[in-house]
């Protein structure tokens, strides 16, 4: 065999093995994430019954959405797809991986700003469930120098006050979506390790350790921010919860986790 013959051999093998690679690369590409696996029935519908609860509270209209970390991986999450919450059934929900990225699309519409639950999970693994929602009582405490803090048991999750995300910091000039993982990061961020983050003219993306940890912590922040906003207009000073007492109501277990409520609200959403 001559020189020329096997070196021309030689470049095929090469050329057919970087070939196979790259297919394989893009069959990788294109098929996406892996499943991390069937999902415990009542953990879908529990999230079901979270979409329903948001919505008949008035905390979620047709937008908003409600997201849990998959029980299988704490590198997955399931979230509806792009429907109003108070509609959403089995069939709507999607997994993601941490990039936002969907395992089972088929098809189905997105809520552009899945990113606010995907980058959350990535920054916060004790964290275990997210709601985004425009909550209307809240909102002025996004753009207002007056901060929002706990009046009552109840939303004693407020400690000493939540932060305020503003998209222009880092955005510049939006049309106010969190609809990309920089964005997401951003707001993951000024996040930190606190229950909830207020978005400037927005709305506020609230956590939790388990869905109606998420579902109560929620619908008790825009409970607490119609009384502040009550308590303020009636004029004089205001007296909130001592952040030790706010503190106490935390270690005796944050309302008994919401046992009571969430049973209530999960038997009327699905009419159990």
């Amino acid at each position: 065999m001559s020189f020329t013959t096997h070196r021309t051999r030689t470049l095929s093998t090469v050329a057919i093995t970087v070939i196979a690679l790259l297919s394989t690369t893009a069959a990788i590409a294109q098929n996406g994430p892996q499943s991390a696996g069937p999902v415990d029935p009542e953990l879908i519908q529990d999230l079901i019954a979270a979409n329903r609860t948001l919505a008949s509270h008035g905390i979620v209209d047709a937008f908003g959405h409600v997201s849990v970390r998959h029980d299988k991986d704490p590198n997955r999450f399931l979230m509806s797809g792009s429907r109003a919450p108070e509609i959403v059934t089995e069939a709507d929900i999607i997994e993601y991986d941490l990039d936002a990225v969907p395992v089972n699309l088929n098809g189905r519409g997105q809520y552009s700003e899945r990113y606010i639950h995907a980058m959350i999970y990535k920054m916060r693994p004790d964290v275990m469930s997210v709601v985004h929602n425009h909550s209307p009582s809240v909102i002025p405490f996004g753009v207002s120098s007056v901060p929002i803090k706990p009046l009552y048991h109840m939303s004693a999750f407020i400690g000493d006050g939540l932060p305020i995300y503003d998209i222009r910091d880092e955005s510049g000039m939006t049309n106010m979506l969190v609809n990309d993982a920089a964005r997401g990061t951003a707001l993951a961020t000024v996040l930190g390790d606190e229950p909830a983050v207020l978005m400037r003219g927005h709305g506020v993306a609230v956590t939790g350790a388990s869905i109606p940890f998420a579902v109560g912590r929620s619908i008790y922040l825009e409970v607490n921010a119609t009384i502040q906003l009550q308590a303020l207009g009636l004029g004089g000073s205001v007296e909130y919860l001592d952040p030790e007492e706010a503190q106490n109501v935390l270690d005796a277990g944050e309302n008994t986790g919401y046992t009571r409520p969430w049973e209530l609200w999960r038997r009327s959403a699905l009419g159990e």
